[in-house]
């Protein structure tokens, strides 16, 4: 039972084991869900005082880490469903053919692809965008002369990186952080912007300036290119209605944001709902006669790409949701503040804590959980620590939120460790761990631009 604060108990000592291994463990690339399950328990059954205890914590904590992910698992789901039904229709294709128009050069090349894959990655994610924009817009960018691994790396940057970390639409990342900080994702996103602003600008300005003399291609892999486009069968009817549905109803959906002034879940309700009732269009559209069994596919997929994703982040959030004030849901009324929140409070009361001093922490424990390639597991330990370390010191939990958000998924979302490049790699047909040199300089300038402005607005 926690009496004080300030006083810490072996449960204190229990938990921070836990997270010290559990860092260790996510540093040795190995999975952690059974590593939290298993501190659950041991946890449970030292507060509680009993072995059922202690199997009763278990549960309670990955139900309570389930209802507070439930809303971003739907979303993604939906999302995920309407990517695949235009990647059936073929109205994927008829979106990005525009672009190939204005793809000249290699440079203007590469900004158009990682912008594009931007937008998309904001509306769609970044997993479904990726074989969306790859494989319908690789081979226009090769045809403007872009080599496919500076391809990889403008798709990587701009959606895994940008679009993953700020997650400004979705809102998947910033709503992990928040639940654990014990703030709304809107303060991450607004309070944050600048520090999100920085990291992405100065990241792939990095990359694009220190790269744009290498990413051309000959012109007989330009020419192969254009031939292939030439190649692709013309769209159908239904297609082309649903190609111009789909970013018609979405801009209606960010106009309705900024005249009622929706955030947070408001604004992801909204996007979740256009994406299901397109997925249905298309399938009415597209599958007249299996539309029914189709839009029960679509949604299927979806769910079961979004489970696969949240699966493990469900049970490494169960444990970090202890540190919090989840602990009060998960082990009683008895338990208040958070395990995490005492000891920044102890270590405020016995060490030379400062903002800038925290915001370094903040940097180095998001980049380590990002270490298992996931990128999301380590935001409800980051989204805690900026809770604890910032009430601790007087410091911003949205900034220092930001920050862990930032590092763990530039890191573990897909630009840095190469088990998580795997997606973009395979579509670019290039060498994860080349792609992972690539990146690692711009993300690694990016932390330190990022960090810099952080410091002027703790």
């Amino acid at each position: 039972m926690l009496e004080t604060a300030t006083v810490l108990t072996p449960l204190h000592i229990l938990y921070l084991v836990g997270v010290v291994t559990i860092l260790g463990v996510m540093i040795c690339r190995k999975d952690t869900p059974a590593v939290c399950i298993a501190f659950l328990f041991l946890l449970g059954t030292a507060g509680l005082g009993s072995v059922i205890g202690g199997i009763q914590t278990v549960f309670n904590a990955i139900l309570y880490a389930a209802k507070e992910f439930m809303e971003i698992i739907a979303t993604i789901a939906l999302v995920t469903a309407l990517s695949k039904c235009l990647s059936d229709l073929g109205s994927d294709f008829l979106l990005m053919r525009p672009m190939s128009k204005i793809m000249k050069t290699p440079s203007l090349t590469w900004w158009i692809l990682g912008i594009t894959m931007l937008l998309f990655s904001l509306f769609l994610w970044p997993s479904p965008s990726v074989a969306l924009v790859g494989a319908i817009m690789l081979p226009f960018a090769v045809r403007g002369g872009l080599k496919p691994l500076a391809a990889a790396m403008a798709m990587n940057l701009f959606g895994h990186g940008i679009a993953l970390s700020y997650d400004v639409v979705i809102q998947g990342a910033p709503a992990i952080s928040a639940s654990a900080a014990g703030i709304s994702a809107s303060q991450i996103l607004t309070e944050g912007r600048p520090v999100f602003f920085a990291m992405g600008i100065s990241t792939v300005v990095a990359a694009f300036l220190l790269n744009r003399k290498t990413m051309a291609i000959s012109s007989l892999s330009a020419h192969k290119a254009k031939i292939a486009e030439e190649a692709a069968p013309a769209p159908k009817m239904p297609a082309r209605i649903l190609a111009i549905a789909v970013p018609a109803a979405f801009l209606a959906d960010i106009a309705a944001m900024l005249i009622l002034d929706l955030s947070g879940g408001e604004a992801t309700s909204i996007v979740s709902g256009t994406a299901v009732l397109l997925t249905c269009l298309g399938a009415f559209l597209g599958f007249p006669k299996e539309s029914l069994e189709k839009i029960t596919g679509y949604l299927t997929d979806g769910f079961l790409f979004a489970i696969r994703i949240f699966a493990p982040v469900i049970a490494i959030g169960a444990f970090f949701f202890l540190g919090g004030e989840g602990i009060s849901a998960i082990m009683g009324e008895a338990f208040q503040g958070g395990i995490m929140n005492d000891w920044a409070v102890w270590l405020a009361s016995h060490a030379p804590l400062n903002p800038y001093l925290i915001a370094a922490i903040q940097m180095v424990a998001g980049a380590l959980t990002g270490l298992d390639g996931s990128g999301f597991s380590g935001l409800p330990l980051t989204g805690a620590l900026a809770h604890t370390f910032g009430s601790a010191v007087g410091a911003s939990v949205p900034v220092l939120a930001a920050l862990g958000q930032i590092t763990a998924i530039f890191v573990g979302g897909g630009t840095i460790v190469p088990w998580g490049l795997i997606p973009v790699a395979a579509i670019c047909n290039v060498n994860p761990l080349e792609l992972a040199r690539k990146n690692f300089l711009p993300v690694l300038i990016g932390f330190v631009c990022a960090f810099i402005t952080a410091c002027f607005i703790l």
